[in-house]
């Protein structure tokens, strides 16, 4: 994963006492005129919006160019600033176990390694461990990968979860039989990756967000292994 500045403050003094020329991008001003509630205001930049735009494009590969070519001189430095914070930080943490049913669940990181390990124990907390769901072997060969939402179902035989490789927070909602870890090959594409089971153990509740808020406003019914159209429970217009 590429490291960007970590300590905004410091790393700019140090750039500023780099003595590389480097030349600034300017974003253009493209005056766009906004009104709400009567109110009328002007913003100079709203055209950074599109993220198709190629102006839009090409300018922020400009400033990450730009970044590099000052920068650059400091990588070294920007790297052992990441290695000393990551040394205070303690790698090997759990969360708190909660009990479901027969079952305790929680989820836990080992050294090393960038994401959580969902795991489970029947019975208590001394019994042994059973790994549902180890998210730094699904992330392999990702630049960006997000899991949320890990929830499992009433009579403990199923998962489900949401995957972002994005970072758009838009997810995909996978299904996992927990007899066999295997993952079912239908998923929920591009929702918040919130999910609720219903009692019967194949139904299930997610949200759907608006593609430009950003916000949820639909709430949906699916059905594991059934081939009609996902239902609409309620909307927010």
């Amino acid at each position: 994963m590429r490291i960007l500045v970590l300590f905004p403050v410091m790393l700019a003094l140090v750039a500023a006492c780099s003595t590389k020329e480097s030349a600034t991008p300017m974003l253009e001003k493209i005056p766009e005129e906004l009104e709400i509630h009567g109110d009328v205001r002007i913003d100079n930049y709203f055209w950074l919006n599109d993220r198709e735009n190629p102006q839009v494009i090409a300018y922020l590969e400009a400033e990450n160019a730009y970044v590099d070519d000052v920068m650059g001189p400091y990588e070294g430095l920007q790297r052992s600033l990441f290695e000393e914070m990551k040394s205070r930080i303690k790698q090997d943490e759990e969360s708190v176990p909660y009990r479901d049913g027969d079952y305790w669940y929680y989820y836990r990181y080992e050294e090393g390694r960038e994401y959580p390990i969902y795991c489970r124990k029947k019975g208590t907390l001394e019994a042994d461990e059973e790994i549902l769901l180890d998210v730094n072997i699904q992330a392999e060969g990702e630049d960006y990968y997000s899991v949320r939402g890990f929830a499992v179902s009433p009579d403990h035989s199923k998962a489900a979860y949401g995957v972002d490789t994005q970072g758009r927070r838009f997810y995909d909602v996978h299904f996992l039989d927990l007899a066999t870890g295997k993952r079912e090959s239908r998923t929920i594409d591009n929702v918040t990756g919130d999910v609720e089971w219903a009692n019967d153990n194949r139904t299930v509740f997610y949200t759907r967000q608006d593609p430009e808020t950003l916000r949820s406003y639909q709430v949906i019914r699916h059905t594991l292994g059934s081939s009609e159209k996902d239902v609409l429970v309620y909307e927010e217009s």
